[in-house]
C-alpha cells in the first residue's frame, strides 16, 4: 500500500488569509440614511460614531474607515458614491470585512444586494449585517439575505405606493406645490401658498410681451442678455429651453396642471411624461398670476 501524507490547507478559501498566521482583518463600516431630515441626520451621525467605535473595539480587526451615503435612497446602488467607493476598495484588496446595520441599509433591491455580495465573496470579502446577525460566508447567509432583501424591497415598494397615493389625493384636492428654486417670479408665502416676487415678475411679463410682439425664443434670449438680466440660475446667457418653458407653463397665468409625469417602475423610480396613462388635474386660479 502506498504511503499517503495529508498536507493541511494553509489558506482559508473564503477569506484568502493564511490559516496559521494571526493576521488582523481589515474592517470597514457602512452607514446610510435615506432622507435629509434633522432626525435622520442624527441617526446618520450616530451610525458613523457607533461603527467607528465598534470596529476599533475588536483587537482582531484593523479599522479602515466608515463609508457613508447621506440623504440617498436605498432602492438602487448606482447613485450611492460612498457605497460604490467601498465596494471598489474592497475589490481592490483594501478591505476584508464590511460591517453594516442591516440588509435594508445595504440595499433594498434584492438583485443589487445579491450581485454585490456574491462579487465581494468571490474576492474574499465578507459582509456582516448586525441587526440580522448574518455573516455572508456562513452557509445559510445567502438564503437569509435573499429573504431579508426581498422583504426590505417590498417594504420600500409599499412606502412608494403610499407616497404616490397621498400625492394623487393632494392633486385631486387641487393642492399646488411649486419648485420655487427653479420657478421664476414666485416664492413661498407665510401661509405656505405661492406669492409673487415683483422684480422677477417683470422679467416674466417682458418675456411674454416680446413673444406677443413676434420675437422668437432665440431673439428673446438676446434681448434679455442685452438688457443684462441674469437667468434664474444667475447666468449671463439665457437658453431657448428656459424661455420656452416659461411661455408654455400654465402656472404663470395662475393655473396648474398636476401630474404631468409619474413613476413607471420600481425600484428604479424612473419618471415618464404623462401621456394619458394616469389622471391629470387642472386647477384654475390656484395662485396669483403674472397678468
Amino acid at each position: 500500500m502506498p504511503k499517503v501524507t495529508m498536507i493541511p490547507a494553509t489558506i482559508n478559501p473564503l477569506t484568502l488569509l493564511p490559516k496559521v498566521a494571526a493576521q488582523k482583518r481589515r474592517v470597514a463600516g457602512y452607514a446610510r440614511v435615506s432622507t435629509d431630515s434633522d432626525e435622520q441626520f442624527t441617526s446618520y451621525e450616530a451610525q458613523v460614531d457607533y461603527y467607528t467605535k465598534f470596529i476599533q473595539s475588536k483587537p482582531e480587526w484593523d479599522f479602515v474607515k466608515v463609508y457613508t451615503d447621506e440623504g440617498i435612497s436605498g432602492c438602487n446602488t448606482k447613485k450611492r458614491d460612498g457605497f460604490n467607493s467601498m465596494v471598489s476598495d474592497a475589490l481592490a484588496g483594501k478591505i476584508d470585512l464590511i460591517v453594516t446595520k442591516s440588509v435594508s441599509r445595504f440595499a433594498r433591491n434584492t438583485v443589487d444586494s445579491l450581485v454585490t455580495i456574491r462579487k465581494l465573496k468571490e474576492n474574499g470579502v465578507e459582509c456582516y449585517f448586525e441587526k440580522e446577525g448574518i455573516f455572508t460566508f456562513d452557509g445559510k447567509g445567502e438564503l437569509l439575505i435573499t429573504i431579508m432583501s426581498s422583504l426590505a424591497q417590498e417594504e420600500s415598494r409599499s412606502i412608494l405606493e403610499n407616497i404616490t397615493w397621498r400625492q394623487r389625493k393632494s392633486f385631486a384636492d387641487g393642492k399646488v406645490h411649486l419648485a420655487y428654486k427653479r420657478f421664476l417670479g414666485y416664492e413661498k408665502g407665510e401661509d405656505g401658498r405661492p406669492t409673487i416676487v415683483e422684480s422677477e415678475a417683470k422679467i416674466v411679463q417682458l418675456i411674454y410681451r416680446l413673444f406677443l410682439d413676434g420675437k422668437s425664443q432665440a431673439s428673446i434670449c438676446r434681448c434679455l442678455e442685452d438688457l443684462g438680466i441674469p437667468s434664474l440660475g444667475g447666468k449671463e446667457k439665457w437658453s431657448k429651453t428656459t424661455v420656452t418653458s416659461i411661455l408654455q407653463n400654465e402656472k404663470y397665468k395662475g393655473d396648474a396642471l398636476l401630474q404631468k409625469s409619474f413613476t413607471v417602475d420600481f425600484p428604479e423610480k424612473r419618471m415618464k411624461p404623462n401621456e394619458g396613462e394616469v389622471p391629470q388635474y387642472y386647477v384654475e386660479g390656484s395662485h396669483p398670476c403674472h397678468c
